[in-house]
Order: C-alpha cells, then sequence, then structure tokens
C-alpha cells in the first residue's frame, strides 16, 4: 500500500487487520503493549493510508514527511502499520522482542521507517520539533508528525516543547495526542488530570483539532486542514480508547504491558469482523 490511494472504506477493513496483527504478533511475544497500540490503530491508518508523503521503497527518502512515535512503546501498531505497507516482510512480526530480532520492544531506527529511538517518554516532541528546525534551515518542504500518549504529556519537557514549536512558529509540525484516558497506573484524571486540555495547547500559542480517534473521516479532515495552517504548529486531539474493538481490554489499564494467552487471543479475535 502506498499513501494518498485508500479510501475510508478500505481503512476501515484494514484496521480489523490491523487489529488481528497486533493480537496474533503480542500472542506469539508473550509480551507487549496491546491496549495503546489498539488505541492508535485509525491514527496511524489515517497518517500513512492517506496523510503522509512516504516511500517504503526508499525509507530514506529526504522528501518524506517524517513521524516521530513518542510513546514508542507501542511497537506492535507502528511495525504492524510498517509491515502492511510494505516496509519489511510481515512475516517477519513472528520474531517481534525475540532476541537478535530487529522488532524490539520499544521503536528504533534498525527497523526501517523509524525515524528515533523512543520510548522513554517525553522526549519526542522535542526530536519533531529539530527536525523541522533543520528542514526550515535546508529549505524543505516536508512535516513532521509526532505520536504521544496522554500520560506522556504530564512529563514537563512536552511543555517545554511546545512552548518552542510555537515560539519559532513551525507551521510543519502537527502533534497527536492519543488520548485513551488510561495509563500504566490507572485513569489519567485521577492520576493527573489533563483538563482542560485543547485550552491549554491553544494557550501555549497551538491550533487545535479535536477529533473522534477512531473516524478515519474526522483524523483525515483534521490532517488535511493542517496543512493550511499557517505561523503556527497544530495539535490533534484524538479521542480514543484504550484496547479498543476488544470487549475485556477496552478502558482498562491492567492490560499495560500485558499479552493475550492463546484463549484470550481467540476470544479478542471472534470480537473483530
Amino acid at each position: 500500500m502506498s499513501s494518498k490511494t485508500i479510501d475510508i472504506e478500505s481503512l476501515k477493513k484494514q484496521a480489523v487487520i490491523f487489529r488481528r496483527d497486533i493480537l496474533e504478533t503480542l500472542e506469539t511475544a508473550g509480551s507487549g503493549h496491546p491496549g495503546g497500540s489498539l488505541s492508535a490503530v485509525e491514527i496511524m491508518l489515517a497518517l500513512y493510508g492517506h496523510v503522509m508523503n512516504h516511500n517504503p521503497k526508499d525509507p530514506a527518502w529526504d522528501g518524506r514527511d517524517r513521524l516521530v512515535v513518542s510513546k514508542g512503546h507501542v511497537t506492535p501498531v507502528v511495525y504492524v502499520t510498517l509491515a502492511n505497507f510494505g516496509y519489511f516482510p510481515k512475516e517477519e512480526l513472528k520474531t517481534f522482542r525475540k532476541f537478535g530480532s530487529r522488532l524490539q520492544g520499544h521503536v528504533t531506527t534498525k527497523v526501517p521507517g523509524i525515524e528515533f529511538n523512543t520510548g522513554s517518554l517525553g522526549h519526542g516532541l522535542s526530536f519533531a520539533n529539530g527536525i523541522a528546525l533543520g528542514a526550515r534551515m535546508r529549505g524543505k518542504n516536508f512535516r513532521v508528525y509526532c505520536l504521544m500518549g496522554d500520560g506522556e504529556i504530564q512529563e514537563g519537557s512536552v511543555w517545554e516543547a511546545a512552548m518552542t514549536a510555537a515560539h519559532h512558529k513551525l507551521d510543519k509540525v502537527c502533534a497527536i495526542i492519543d488520548y485513551n484516558k488510561v495509563q500504566e497506573n490507572g485513569p489519567t484524571k485521577e492520576i493527573k488530570d489533563l483538563e482542560p486540555l485543547a485550552k491549554k495547547w491553544s494557550s501555549f500559542g497551538w491550533h487545535v483539532f479535536e477529533v473522534d480517534g477512531h473516524s478515519i473521516k474526522e483524523l483525515m479532515t483534521a490532517f488535511d486542514e493542517f496543512k493550511n495552517i499557517k505561523g503556527k504548529p497544530c495539535v490533534i486531539i484524538a479521542h480514543t480508547v484504550k484496547g479498543k474493538g476488544i470487549s475485556f481490554m477496552e478502558g482498562k489499564s491492567a492490560w499495560h504491558g500485558k499479552a493475550p494467552n492463546k484463549e484470550q487471543l481467540a476470544s479478542a479475535l471472534s470480537e473483530l469482523k
């Protein structure tokens, strides 16, 4: 698959395939992060299937748009996306988290299509800013996207980066928050409430979109509008569900870092139509 060629209905069907691939990859590995991977499926599909200029046959193409996966532990959805879009063979997903495999638990640039090693949270947006500033200095016109988790944006480094992007008017930067409202130890509102989230980003000088993060149409509309915003960075607050699509995983912090066993996998796959 390549970007800008896939319609919404096809992407919806692909979302089911992605969720199946994620769950099967996790079960084979016996570990990994299903909740935050399942919540980000439509975001990744919109980016790779419609929004980003990218070339799986030439991952280092200088004119490509960049995606920095700041919540770097959600490798299942990242690797499944890259495999399905042709960056490496899908068969390689079976090596996830295995000794000697390049498909490890946090994203790494050893994998084609990965721009930055992340996993220690709070650093991706600063790196995205740096890419955008470098591109401006070189006269390049590509865009930089940064996928963050909601628990992650409790970290102060994110807000330093937010100020930096606004100060430098980095209108080629688009942050995406996978706002599934659950982090490792429970609901974000109980651990450190993020609200009023949209007003906070706006007050930092960002153009803000709020969308249903499982609506590919809403995501595509926001991403398209981002490309017309001048003089300020954009953030898409994507309201999602942790563990989306699997009833016994949805909204549960207990599935942070826990892979399904064979019985749970069979039950989960039966829910995906």
